[in-house]
């Protein structure tokens, strides 16, 4: 099969080469947008990333193109209009579960991190600054944390946090048998924002979910507590977040997405003047940390990414069942 790979970075062609012997597969740096889905003029399929649009009018060039099936190389696929695939007899794939560990383990990378300040000590020592001011933590030994969405990501950070002695509470529409029997309280999400210390974001990216981190209930969260988030930027109303920010009600926030990241994440702009003001905002703030979509890079992950992507693509060029079709 000859797959047109878009948004290509050096760690995907490095896997995804590492791992194929089947497919012939041409590596475009170029995001998948209306100005670049000519570029699959030619293939069978194309293999897209989170910040690639697949909206209507891309998916239906894609098709008069020949493109038969999209592999979307992550878990989500609210950058994809499911209705127009179909419309367009385009078949949409994922990798649904890469390595859950990778994003909980990162989501407590963000939480040491501002909690213990450790960024900030790294690059006073590299200046020959030891002081130890303005570098206070706290225990997150006895404190409460609450996930938001405990499927795969999401029950293996409640498992860590409480392997550190925190107190989990949980909210998702579908309760897990096996966290609540392993201590795991689940309550309305009124509650569960009422009663923690840190609350992290582990939910899909719905019409039902966008903003659900809003003024509203950031108003409902402990005063200084921390929110993070490793799953889809626009959970949070980043606006809002700054306010909060601001006000002190927010006391700290860790998020490895952004909900206008795509002309952003996965790009060097250190020599660009950034035009978006709300993210040099947020960067302004010292109880922030923001990493660029990092949270999936890990080798495990990348290895089942390019191994469960090229398997989908088998399985559908050999007429296989698909189990990991949207």
């Amino acid at each position: 099969m000859k797959i047109a790979f878009f948004s290509t970075k050096p760690y995907d062609k490095e896997y995804f080469q590492r791992h194929n012997s089947l497919h012939e597969i041409r590596f475009f740096e170029a995001q998948l947008n209306e100005q670049t889905a000519d570029l699959a003029k030619g293939f069978d399929a194309i293999c897209a990333f989170v910040n690639d649009q697949l909206n209507a009018s891309v998916i239906a060039a894609l098709a008069r193109n020949g493109i038969k099936i999209i592999a979307q190389r992550c878990a989500g696929f609210n950058n994809v209009d499911i209705a127009a695939a179909r419309e367009n007899n385009v078949v949409i794939v994922r990798v649904p579960a890469y390595s859950p560990h990778a994003v909980a383990e990162h989501a407590l990378a963000l939480i040491m991190t501002l909690n213990r300040k450790t960024h900030k000590a790294y690059n006073r020592v590299r200046e020959t600054n030891f002081s130890l001011d303005r570098l206070t933590g706290f225990d997150i030994y006895g404190k409460t944390a609450g996930v938001i969405g405990t499927g795969k990501i999401g029950q293996c950070f409640a498992h860590i946090m409480q392997g550190l002695g925190c107190k989990v509470l949980a909210f998702d529409l579908i309760v897990n048998k096996e966290l609540e029997a392993s201590g795991v309280e689940y309550l309305p999400l009124t509650e569960l924002l009422q009663q923690s210390d840190i609350v992290s974001l582990h939910c899909p990216l719905t019409e039902q979910t966008k903003h659900l981190v809003n003024s509203k209930t950031l108003g409902l969260m402990k005063k200084g507590s921390m929110l993070i988030n490793t799953s889809r930027g626009a959970l949070i109303d980043t606006r809002a977040a700054i306010a909060a920010l601001k006000k002190g009600k927010l006391g700290y926030l860790g998020i490895d997405v952004y909900e206008q990241e795509e002309k952003l994440f996965f790009h060097d702009l250190s020599e660009n003047i950034i035009e978006d003001d709300v993210i040099m905002r947020l960067m302004s703030f010292p109880n922030v940390l923001i990493t660029a979509h990092q949270g999936f890079l890990t080798d495990e992950a990348l290895t089942q990414i390019a191994l469960v992507t090229l398997q989908n693509l088998s399985d559908f060029e050999e007429g296989k069942k698909l189990l990991n079709a949207v």
